[in-house]
């Protein structure tokens, strides 16, 4: 299936020779929820300012739904929503009118049943006639929300779109953005909230200093790149790893009550067996076994730090 967004080449250097982006390629499928993960300043927010024809590209093509974003600008527009970072409306028009006036701006035809219903499903239509300034900060939030969603567009940017808001309004929009997926709507986030890409997304990119270092499916990316530990409950604590145990990865956790071993799960031998046999023979005991996953953040914090030892 032809991608409902793609780019390729596309670069963005400043007069001041700032290079803000590197040329990215990336091809987004319809109906796809996709999280560009990365710290503040990687380009995350350029990027989507260029897809959304805020900020000029230096290079590349960008096609939206088969319309050329530069040549064909408004056809292109016109299926992207985008909810920035910054809040930026009319502090005394009314949210409905606020909302009107958006679905207006692309030469959609009054709608006011189809935006009764967005507006319940971000929880403002008790506050449809409410001015801007008389809201809370989440709130205004869902506002702009509403706005980005008022023209029904088939593709849909956040950009960080927790930045600010409370753990409530966070997973309001968690449930909003899977009921807009299982819509049809493509949706485009970017965010420096580990667990917000990992609880949502379908694919996971990469990005850091203008560079999209990577593009994997969430669950092939922890598959590949996570690690596991085990924590081993000692029976007497200790105060330094043994040199016996120099040939695994191990350290001692919990005041010297625990031991921690990291392995990798996806190599032929993770190393277990002979770990809790040497264990036994130098004798040491324990009481408990206990393992987890590497989170999403400890796989873009390794991930990071590797290419940025490698360009050092």
């Amino acid at each position: 299936m032809e991608p409902i967004l793609s780019l390729a080449g596309v670069g963005k250097t400043y007069g001041s020779g700032h290079v803000a982006l590197k040329s990215v390629d990336l091809d987004i499928a319809r109906g796809e929820i996709f999280a560009l993960l990365g710290p503040n300043g990687a380009g995350k927010t350029t990027l989507i300012s260029i897809v959304c024809g805020i900020v000029n590209p230096t290079s590349g093509t960008i096609t939206v739904d088969g319309h050329d974003a530069i040549r064909d600008y408004r056809a292109a527009r016109s299926r992207i929503g985008l909810v920035p970072q910054e809040l930026a409306t009319d502090a005394f028009e009314s949210v409905i009118d606020t909302v009107r006036f958006s679905r207006g701006l692309f030469g959609k035809s009054r709608n006011d049943a189809y935006l009764d219903q967005l507006l319940k499903d971000l929880s403002l239509y008790e506050k449809r006639n409410a001015k801007i300034l008389e809201l809370s900060g989440g709130m205004k939030r869902r506002v702009l929300i509403a706005k980005a969603l008022s023209h029904e567009p088939d593709i849909l940017f956040l950009d960080e779109p927790s930045a600010g808001v409370d753990v409530s309004l966070r997973r309001d929009m968690w449930k909003l953005v899977h009921r807009l997926r299982d819509r049809g709507v493509t949706i485009i986030l970017t965010t420096h909230y580990i667990e917000e890409a990992e609880e949502m997304a379908d694919r996971v990119g990469v990005i850091n200093k203008g560079e999209l270092l990577l593009v994997e499916r969430k669950t092939e990316l922890m598959k590949k790149l996570g690690k596991r530990e085990m924590d081993i409950a000692l029976t007497d604590p200790m105060t330094v790893v043994p040199d016996e145990l120099g040939d695994w990865q191990l350290s001692l956790e919990d005041e010297g009550h625990k031991l921690r071993y990291v392995f990798d799960a996806q190599a032929e031998r993770t190393g277990i067996p002979s770990l809790l046999r040497k264990l036994g023979e130098i004798g040491i005991g324990f009481k408990d076994l206990e393992t987890s996953k590497s989170s999403l953040e400890d796989i873009f914090v390794d991930l990071v730090q590797d290419r940025q030892g490698a360009a050092a």
